[in-house]
Parts: C-alpha cells; structure tokens; sequence
C-alpha cells in the first residue's frame, strides 16, 4: 500500500525523509538517493540510477553497427507514416 508524504524544503534546500520510510528501507545518513524528474513530477528512489549506464551501453551498441540517432529517427518517422501515426515533430 503506497502512503503520500508532504516534505518541507529547509535551510539550503534539504529535505527530511521521514524516520518510518528510512526505517522501511534500511537508508542510512550518506546513502545515495536518486531523484528523477518527469517533467516537474519527482521520484525519489533509495537506489542508485541505472539510467545513465543503460543509455550508455545502448548508444555503444548501437554505434558498433554503424547506426546514429538520425538513422533511428529516420526508421521512427517511415514507421509512423507507415501505420499513419505520424508525429509532426518527428518531422
């Protein structure tokens, strides 16, 4: 069952995290925190982010066989045409 918490920003912009949740989680003082931001909605994760890495390993991936983002986007705007999707700032 997922609770909501109202935090308060204090002096230098630090938050608390309730002492229930630290406990919940077992996070200690030093613990690294991930915060993601979608677009002014916040997530806060007691995990460190994967994020970067897997964006990374793909962009290698993918550029050992030769692709670059314009070719994928290029795929992405003919398939959108294809099924008549098209998003105009794909464009």
């Amino acid at each position: 069952m997922s609770k909501t918490y109202t935090l308060q920003i204090g002096q230098r912009g630090v938050l608390t995290i309730p002492k229930s949740v630290r406990e919940a989680y077992k996070m200690q003082p030093g613990d690294p925190i991930t915060l993601l931001d979608l677009g002014g909605v916040f997530v806060l994760s007691p995990r460190l982010s994967e994020i970067d890495d897997l964006s990374a390993r793909i962009t290698e991936s993918l550029v050992e066989k030769g692709q670059d983002l314009e070719s994928m986007l290029k795929v992405l705007r003919e398939q959108r045409e294809r099924y008549g999707d098209q998003d105009p700032d794909l464009s």
